[in-house]
């Protein structure tokens, strides 16, 4: 998201000395991807970013995989997944590939204990059921019901819930986030067409600045490894930055539906893109308006993409027996559309209140052991008439 943004001080032109109050200089970071070529923020420490005391622990953390060709449709009972008090343990990987690894999390407490890093995927967390607090090293996010957070890799962070009734669907992805690029002109900015724009994204505020040494543990996710590294110095002691990569969030509901005569495809419901899958944002609507329009969705070959829908709220008129929290997997290989009499009971409905994110991968998914532990047996029958 080509978007600039700064919180903080700093000094006029970068790298230069930027003196403290009491004596001795800030030190600067380059917070960059793609080499030095992409986004990039320049921040301002406190203390030296580079101090590591101690790696105390390093174990695997890589998906266990129950099914890694997979052919089979899927219905995914995400709300019996069990709440579990720590985030990084409530964090279950359902369905994965070289790309992406996709989640659910039900957290019970706030990551107080730890501050976790994941060094090789942006995170993109959407919130279900929870309210509460992104506190990352660039700055507070507040958040609630039906909103998008999207973590650049690298970001160090904590979460605070004021609920214990949390309910999360998160994707890691090893490409960035980006805004899709038909909303977009030629210097970023957001199009008149976009079904959102700048005034909607929610930028980080609040900057905390911890002046402090100790003993700070900080989890870091790397190559499937997750590594306990001691910190002498509190991770949160920046005293500002500038530039374009930071996170940020994007409430679903700020999301303007694009409707026509005619159904829609699903490509005008895209909220977010990378190089290996997009991610769609299902929202209250009209119907179409052709006087012989069928608002439910026509079938679908699934050729080049997998298909998820994670259901959120509302009434998913295309489907029978679709609740809250449920994910569905349409393979590539095999075509999907309306449950049986979906189409025929559609017609002459005029509006939806459904919301749901569907993320459609470039890559066949694996199914990993914790979503079969979810699976209904029976979705890839429910066609059957």
């Amino acid at each position: 998201m080509p978007l600039y943004h700064k919180l903080g001080n700093f000094p006029q032109k970068r790298h230069t000395q930027f003196e403290k109050p009491n004596g001795g200089l800030y030190y600067e970071q380059l917070f960059g991807t793609e080499g030095f070529n992409g986004h990039s923020s320049l921040l301002y420490h406190v203390h030296r970013p580079t101090q590591i005391k101690e790696i105390t622990k390093s174990y695997s953390v890589e998906p266990k995989i129950a099914i890694g060709k997979n052919i089979k449709s899927l219905l995914l009972k995400g709300f019996e997944l069990k709440p579990e008090d720590d985030f990084l343990d409530s964090r279950k990987a359902m369905l994965v590939n070289k790309d992406c690894i996709i989640g659910l999390a039900a957290p019970r407490q706030s990551l107080r204990n730890y501050f976790y890093k994941n060094a090789d995927a942006d995170e993109m967390i959407f919130i279900h059921k929870g309210k509460g607090k992104l506190r990352t090293m660039m700055g507070n996010i507040p958040f609630e019901y039906g909103d998008y957070l999207i973590i650049p890799r690298g970001m160090i962070y904590q979460i605070d819930f004021e609920t214990s009734e949390n309910r999360l669907f998160y994707v890691e992805s090893f490409a960035p986030f980006y805004t899709p690029k038909r909303y977009k002109n030629e210097s970023g900015q957001h199009l008149e067409h976009s079904p959102f724009c700048e005034r909607d994204f929610i930028l980080p505020n609040e900057l905390e600045t911890h002046d402090e040494k100790g003993d700070f543990l900080i989890k870091i996710k790397k190559e499937g490894m997750m590594h306990e590294i001691v910190y002498a110095t509190h991770p949160f002691d920046i005293v500002g930055w500038d530039g374009y990569n930071f996170p940020y969030g994007f409430s679903i509901h700020n999301f303007e539906p694009i409707t026509g005569r005619v159904h829609q495809p699903p490509p005008v419901h895209q909220t977010f893109e990378t190089s290996t899958f997009v991610v769609c944002s299902f929202v209250p609507r009209l119907y179409d308006y052709h006087p012989k329009s069928i608002p439910a969705p026509y079938n679908h070959s699934n050729i080049d993409s997998d298909e998820v829908l994670y259901y959120v709220d509302g009434d998913f008129m295309s489907r029978n027996n679709i609740e809250q929290g449920h994910i569905t997997l349409h393979p590539k290989g095999i075509p999907h559309g309306p449950a049986p009499g979906a189409m025929e009971r559609s017609i002459g409905h005029t509006e939806t209140h459904e919301l749901a994110v569907m993320v459609d991968t470039f890559r066949p998914l694996m199914v990993t052991e914790e979503a079969m532990g979810l699976d209904d047996g029976q979705y890839y029958k429910s066609w059957v008439e």
